[in-house]
């Protein structure tokens, strides 16, 4: 039997630098309740002292963090860890340079308790996030209030139309645990942006939803060696398309995932996905990076033709897919004004 609430993963590889405030907004957030875990998880970290941080905390609170030490194997393999030794109800991910709000997080555990207490079966609590941007100090707000109706258990044919800026992504979800344990998550190792297969194939398991209107999660935004940097994701675009085709095979949508609504926002998912990888494949210069795109775009056309109709011919893949050299120019500009609207990295 869960113990816990509320566990909070964090994956750490040589983290030492910034990892403490990720770990201490999660406690002070949670008041030091003994339903709170943070399971911190050291992947292998090489250059600092990342783990004996992580035990430190560990022998200071023992009852509310637990330390893992693992053989690097990527931020995927590191979620994985953390879900496996969690005794929480609920299950969230903070990355090391993130934190949470602690006002949001007390409202959060508040109303997951409220659905323990009076046993409400909800399987994904979704929360706003916020871009917290270094270079500028602003802020941007995702928020999910025209998609979603707030303080009400839902089910997915009770959701409106998100927004193409309002995915939501691992930083809005808070999901029963039993929902990522039963199934399990794709997630390869030694590979970027796995946090997009996190966030889509457990949803047609989630059968109820909620929304809690708070400014949750704090995403840092502006270290040059950041995963979303945009020179960083050109120079990883074959880790983008492993996580497109990964996500591309879990479901054909029309076929296996019932709700209208929730296979419409899937679709919408998977159209980005697939626009990213053709936008990154026109800013890379990894060898062959062109012919690979094209080869899964191939690839999709052949597993689900409706799904490859819905993501190439809507106006999003049209626009990032323009040909010639002066329609490849105006795909990346179409980008660079969406990425500028967003700020997404």
């Amino acid at each position: 039997m869960s113990t816990k609430t509320l566990s909070v993963g964090i994956p750490c590889y040589n983290s030492a630098e910034y990892m403490d405030h990720a770990i201490s907004s999660i406690l002070e957030g949670a008041h030091f309740s003994d339903d709170i875990q943070v399971i911190v998880v050291d992947d292998g970290s090489t250059k600092d002292d990342t783990f004996a941080k992580a035990k430190a905390w560990e022998a200071r609170y023992p009852d509310l963090v637990k330390a893992i030490h693992q053989e690097n194997g990527g931020h995927g393999m590191a979620v994985l860890s953390a879900l496996e030794a969690a005794d929480g109800v609920y299950f969230k991910v903070c990355d090391s340079d993130d934190w949470y709000d602690g006002d949001a997080l007390d409202s959060l555990m508040k109303t997951l308790r409220s659905f323990i207490d009076y046993d409400v079966r909800v399987d994904l609590v979704v929360t706003n996030y916020v871009y917290e941007h270094v270079e500028d100090g602003k802020q941007n707000v995702i928020d999910y209030r025209f998609a979603l109706r707030r303080n009400k258990v839902l089910t997915w044919e009770k959701i409106g139309r998100f927004g193409y800026d309002q995915n939501l992504l691992m930083h809005a979800l808070c999901y029963r645990t039993d929902i990522l344990r039963d199934g399990g998550i794709p997630m390869p190792a030694h590979t970027f942006y796995v946090d997009n297969i996190y966030a889509y194939v457990p949803l047609p398991r989630c059968k109820t939803l909620y929304y809690l209107d708070v400014d949750l999660y704090r995403y840092f935004i502006g270290r040059e060696d950041q995963s979303v940097n945009e020179k960083v994701m050109a120079g990883r675009i074959d880790q983008q398309l492993r996580v497109t085709r990964i996500m591309m095979d879990a479901y054909h949508l029309y076929d296996d995932v019932e709700s209208t609504k929730l296979r419409t926002y899937m679709l919408d998912y998977m159209n980005l996905m697939m626009a990213v990888c053709s936008i990154f494949a026109r800013l890379s210069d990894v060898p062959n990076a062109r012919l690979n795109c094209d080869a899964l775009w191939e690839y999709f056309k052949q597993y689900d033709r409706r799904m490859y109709n819905y993501c190439r011919k809507g106006l999003i893949g049209i626009g990032a897919n323009l040909p010639t050299k002066m329609g490849e120019k105006t795909s990346i500009g179409l980008y660079r004004i969406i990425q500028k609207v967003v700020k997404f990295n």
